[in-house]
């Protein structure tokens, strides 16, 4: 199978979509005014009990610039370079609002680490969607979990692509990815968008993962659906494409976000999810055209590394995983962890209930970390599980793909009935042994990554860099800690004048 075939089960997808409308408090300096007067969108009373999910409103204004941010504490010296992160900003227009968190238009902000200091920057993704909504003061294209009249052309997957989920660099091109569609090119110095990237001319307008896998020799290896076909790409760290290919998923699956990269093998996990064409041709959104099959199993997909036709299938009962931490093999066993969470119905519930400034109930059952063994040769699985609440799992960037023992995440540590992480937990997965630390209540904690220490080359030396909303202040900040010494706390917090709307995914690029 070829990319004409992804490309033509996407557009013909697409078009049905299109057709029924269904595709996949105050800001600023913290002055106290309710962040409800900023948008008339914004539904009577809400955010105003859950002061944790203000950011969740969606940004007020179109880009932000501080320079000499505030530094509590000390930085380390050695941490020079630039924090890219993005994720949804934009949340309503024209008296319209998003339901699900999945939808917002992306925002990606730098965050610069140098010798006179640290600043900040934050800019919308210029996709053709945001440009063309600009203008006409409201939404024009469905939204992936909101069900939006397609008011122009949908043509394709790139026409409702909202560019919201990570980032990528390689060499001067900063890339901003969502999975539905094409990469968008930034300026990685002053954010602008400079159009979408094609990585070749056969390649042009397929899907690629915001969930690319980076090794330490600079080698990235991704993935896109549609449909029922996944693609597969290697890339060189020049960003030349050296291999790819288009074929049939084992199982129908309408959502696979993450995977896993180990020495030989792409490990993917295909969860029961089946898309219901009646109810979307009925007007359902993507989200709510989604079937969890609880009687069916998740699919474990193995794919060589070195051949991509040589493909297994193994199955564990139904579950559902949006991240992967990292994997690695010794030609026997495979080693894998991943965070495993609620059912899909439950958790784009969480995520409609949080649009709307409600908290999810303090009974929903929390996303938990996973470690998978499989046995190469048996294809026996066993599987080891922990009951910390967490998600956006972090490793060693150095240790991608290759054998390793330090997982990163934010977590719940004290948190009560609000809603989010209040601290960070590290987890050594050969002794079991955790360290973590809780900011306490006050303070939302975003996804934290590894950046080595210069000159180290031990696992975990590094810093865990990260941003956090304080609900107190109603100002976001960023938090530095040594990655081997969670318990004692932050070195530094470098705090922005304003909040900015909580993100998903970022990059540190070191100077």
């Amino acid at each position: 199978m070829q990319r004409r075939d992804l490309l033509k089960a996407g557009l013909q997808h697409v078009a049905g979509l299109g057709a029924v409308a269904a595709w996949p408090g105050a800001w600023a300096q913290g002055d106290g005014r309710d962040v409800c007067d900023v948008h008339d969108a914004c539904p009577q009373g809400a955010f105003t009990q859950a002061p944790e999910l203000a950011p969740l409103f969606g940004l007020p204004v179109d880009e932000l610039d501080a320079r000499d941010l505030v530094v509590e504490g000390r930085l380390p010296v050695g941490l020079r370079g630039v924090y890219y992160k993005n994720g949804p900003g934009l949340m309503a227009r024209g008296g319209e609002r998003y339901q699900h968190w999945f939808d917002g238009d992306g925002l990606v902000q730098a965050w610069r680490f140098t010798d006179q200091g640290v600043s900040h920057c934050a800019r919308f993704v210029q996709t053709a969607k945001f440009r063309a909504e600009r203008a006409a003061g409201r939404f024009l294209v469905p939204g992936y979990g909101t069900a939006i009249p397609a008011r122009m052309p949908v043509r394709g997957p790139d026409s409702l692509n909202t560019a919201n989920t990570s980032v990528l660099l390689q060499g001067d091109k900063l890339y901003a990815l969502w999975e539905g569609g094409s990469v968008h090119e930034l300026d990685p110095q002053t954010l602008a968008t400079r159009g979408l990237k094609t990585w070749s001319p056969n390649l042009a307008g397929m899907p690629f993962s915001a969930h690319p896998k980076v090794e330490a020799d600079g080698t990235v290896w991704n993935f896109g659906t549609s449909g029922h076909h996944m693609a597969l790409y290697q890339l060189s760290a020049a960003g030349q494409v050296l291999r790819s290919t288009v074929f049939e998923m084992p199982s129908a699956c309408a959502m696979v976000h993450d995977f896993a990269v180990s020495q030989r093998c792409l490990v993917f996990l295909l969860p029961p999810i089946e898309l219901d064409l009646a109810a979307l041709k009925a007007g359902e959104s993507m989200v709510g055209a989604m079937r969890w099959q609880a009687q069916e199993a998740t699919r474990i997909l193995l794919i060589d590394k070195a051949d991509f036709n040589q493909r297994r299938v193994l199955e564990i009962p139904a579950c559902m995983a949006f991240h992967f931490g990292n994997a690695w093999d010794d030609g026997q066993q495979l080693h894998l962890d991943y965070v495993q969470n609620r059912d899909l119905p439950a958790a784009n519930q969480v995520f409609r209930q949080i649009m709307r400034g409600e908290r999810p109930g303090a009974s929903e059952v929390p996303a938990t970390p996973r470690f998978m063994r499989i046995d190469l040769a048996s294809g026996r699985i066993e599987l080891q599980s922990r009951d910390e609440a967490v998600e956006f799992p972090s490793v060693d960037p150095r240790f991608v793909a290759q054998r390793y023992r330090h997982v990163y995440y934010p977590s719940s540590v004290d948190l009560g009935d609000r809603w989010g992480f209040d601290g960070l937990l590290h987890v050594d997965i050969e002794s079991g042994r955790r360290d973590r630390f809780s900011f306490g209540k006050e303070v939302v904690v975003e996804e934290h990554v590894l950046v080595p220490k210069p000159g180290r080359r031990q696992e975990g030396e590094g810093w865990l860099l990260g941003l956090c909303y304080d609900t107190r202040r109603q100002r976001s900040f960023a938090s530095v800690f040594d990655a081997q010494a969670l318990s004692a706390g932050p070195l530094a917090k470098v705090w922005l004048p304003y909040w900015v709307t909580y993100g998903f995914h970022g990059k540190f690029y070191a100077a």
